[in-house]
């Protein structure tokens, strides 16, 4: 025997060995099926994290979207679930509401309608679900709680569900309910009545958009509340579910999952995630907070998105690995499609879940993420091992018939560095209606009688830049596209375009600051109302802008500069805030709240007219003037070293601001 045969004989013998130690797995529908798959999703909102996608420049916007909805491009995401927006901070910033006022309803605000009506022209067939975090003020009654009136609160989230379709023709088909204390049933009761009232039976209610109990406990003791609710949705549910939510027999969902920095231990969270939620827990959709990273990277949670696009004075984005993670089992399965039972864990660690269509279509998608490489934010991850393996799947029952598998991979290759995701492999043919995979550790594998699976493609964006150090805006837009003006983030209050009619002057386009009541929020909305801008790591810089006082006697409003916090750490935020009040004051505050002052004095200003404010901050020193002559100087800031601009006002109160410039060094 020479060298060449003996080295064949050797590989036959492997492989041999190799089929011989595969753990088996069978995957059949003899014994029927599981339940029906409604599909992966993304959220935006809760809250504004989708702020900094409305201002990107084309092609660049519509890139970032066909990645996210497109079918058989990227995500192909099934799901879009938004915020119906309560004008209060939800952890990234505000969203505006559609009725501000009781006798207030306006279905042009915010960006959310937009973005739906975005992602149904890519995708028709994606499934609309809305949830409210926060209420105007008045829902309450005076208090900060929504459901003390609960038919006040079902008659402002119906009117937006008829909004969406009156004006945008958008079909909702869920809507969710939601408070971190707590979930009234009378409420949800008075929820259903009113969606049949008002001729939206087709409209499904998730409760309790939240946690397993005790909403699984009461729908099993309460046949009318069991009517009324079609799904139980769960937050950051670990894949797990509780015995009763079972019992109910309803869709399970995890509502919102993931929320995790998307880099590729974020890839890994999701891919685990993915599968796991049905392995271990039953539930047939999993919705990521959030949809895009589209928000200043230094608020709170960071990156958590699907993808990146937080840059939109250059148009750079990222297409992260959860983009891919998700094309997995997106571009393969549709909602409607079926587990079958025969799902489950490998010998070596990792999962498998298998769906068909009932026509003769099989998607099998394997994950072998280890625990280290598969971390998500929350809940705490209990120790697991996963080893590389041979899995030999054996399909039975009307899918014995398929002949060959498409293949798609995925390698995070944490050793090397050099990932590769969403990778075309040659198509597999089956032996006796049996394959064998050798598995290595953090891959994700998709096989598949789908052959329409693809991976899109644009050129490179632009290259990633800082926010630009020279920047202005005189907000003379006549007929904005959105109701913010770009780059703002409302961190408290709504800052929106406004048509100052009664001013035949230069100030007839400005930006207003809106709410003039606090609004019903479980965050921790300062009682100022701010909105920040720039580059967080600004030092040096000159902020200047008009303003223009509307509260009579106690109204207030400032410019600013490093501010240090956003979201929902905004009551704390430390800068440099310079001040002026309609009773003829002026401040310096390093402080949002205003205690620790650094000036203050008399500044001649009233309300009802225009002045123009220039902060200057400089290494330790920092000066003011007003209307071009100087105010205040050298005041000592020894802290924060560095933070974005800012304007706002003292408290829930309207106000103009006009000619906004910034200058960095």
């Amino acid at each position: 025997m020479d060298c060449r045969e003996s080295a064949l004989l050797v590989s036959v013998l492997l492989l041999a060995l190799a089929l011989c130690s595969a753990q088996n797995y069978v995957l059949s529908d003899d014994g029927g099926l599981g339940r029906v798959f409604d599909g992966i999703g993304g959220l935006s909102g809760g809250g504004a994290t989708s702020r900094l996608l409305v201002s990107y420049a084309e092609p660049y916007r519509s890139q970032i979207l066909d990645f996210l909805f497109k079918p058989n491009f990227g995500a192909s995401l099934h799901i879009l679930k938004v915020e119906i927006g309560g004008d209060a901070q939800t952890t990234d910033g505000t969203e505006p509401s559609h009725m501000r006022y009781e006798n207030d309803e306006n279905y042009y605000r915010g960006y959310e309608w937009w973005l739906m009506k975005e992602a149904k022209k890519r995708n028709p067939n994606i499934t609309l679900i809305g949830l409210p975090w926060a209420f105007p003020g008045w829902v309450g009654r005076g208090k900060n709680w929504p459901y003390d009136y609960p038919d006040v609160t079902a008659t402002y989230v119906v009117n937006w569900i008829l909004g969406a379709k009156q004006y945008h023709d958008l079909d909702i088909q869920y809507v969710g309910i939601w408070n971190e204390r707590s979930f009234d049933i009378k409420y949800i009761k008075l929820l259903r009545y009113t969606l049949d009232k008002s001729g939206l039976e087709r409209v499904k209610i998730i409760a309790s958009d939240n946690l397993w109990e005790p909403i699984a406990f009461s729908l099993l003791l309460d046949p009318e509340l069991s009517t009324a609710v079609d799904v139980i949705g769960a937050h950051y549910p670990g894949t797990t579910t509780i015995t009763e939510a079972l019992k109910t027999q309803k869709k399970l969902w995890s509502s919102e999952d993931y929320s995790t920095f998307n880099n590729e231990v974020g890839g890994g969270c999701w891919a685990r995630i993915l599968n796991q939620n049905y392995v271990n827990g039953q539930m047939t959709a999993t919705i990521s907070w959030n949809l895009v990273a589209s928000y200043y990277e230094d608020l709170p949670f960071g990156r958590d998105g699907l993808m990146t696009a937080e840059e939109p004075w250059s148009g750079n984005y990222v297409v992260e690995s959860p983009i891919w993670i998700t094309a997995h089992t997106t571009q393969f399965t549709q909602p409607g499609w079926t587990y079958l039972q025969t799902v489950g864990h490998l010998a070596q660690g990792g999962s498998y879940i298998a769906l068909t269509d009932g026509k003769g279509n099989l998607t099998v998608v394997i994950e072998t993420m280890t625990h280290n490489h598969s971390v998500c934010i929350r809940p705490p991850l209990p120790p697991f091992n996963v080893t590389s393996q041979n899995a030999t799947f054996w399909l039975k029952g009307s899918i014995a018939s398929i002949k060959e598998l498409q293949v798609w991979r995925s390698q995070f290759d944490f050793k090397t560095n050099k990932p590769s995701f969403f990778e075309k492999l040659k198509p597999l043919k089956l032996v006796d209606g049996s394959f064998t995979l050798n598995l290595a550790e953090d891959e994700v594998y998709t096989l598949t009688t789908v052959s329409t699976g693809s991976k899109g493609s644009y050129p490179d964006p632009p290259p990633s830049a800082r926010f630009p150090k020279v920047y202005k805006d005189d907000f003379d837009v006549r007929s904005p596209p959105f109701s913010e003006a770009p780059y703002f983030a409302d961190q408290t209050g709504v800052f929106e375009y406004y048509i100052n009619l009664t001013d035949p002057g230069p100030h007839v386009f400005t930006l207003r600051q809106v709410l003039t009541e606090r609004p019903i929020t479980w965050a921790t909305d300062a009682d100022q109302t701010i909105s920040v801008i720039g580059d967080y790591y600004w030092q040096s810089l000159t902020v200047t802008c008009d303003v223009f006082m509307e509260k009579m006697n106690a109204g207030g409003v400032f410019i600013a500069a490093r501010v240090d916090k956003g979201g929902q750490s905004i009551r704390s935020a430390k800068g440099v805030f310079f001040w002026v009040f309609a009773d003829g004051t002026y401040k310096v505050t390093n402080d949002l709240v205003g205690e620790t002052v650094l000036a203050e004095g008399q500044s001649g200003t009233e309300v009802h007219s225009w002045y123009t404010l220039s902060l200057t901050v400089k290494g330790q020193y920092a000066s003011g003037s007003l209307n071009g002559y100087p105010l205040w100087k050298n005041a000592v800031i020894l802290t924060p070293k560095a933070g974005w601009a800012a304007i706002g006002t003292r408290s829930f109160e309207l106000a103009q601001f006009d000619n906004f410039a910034l200058v960095a060094e």
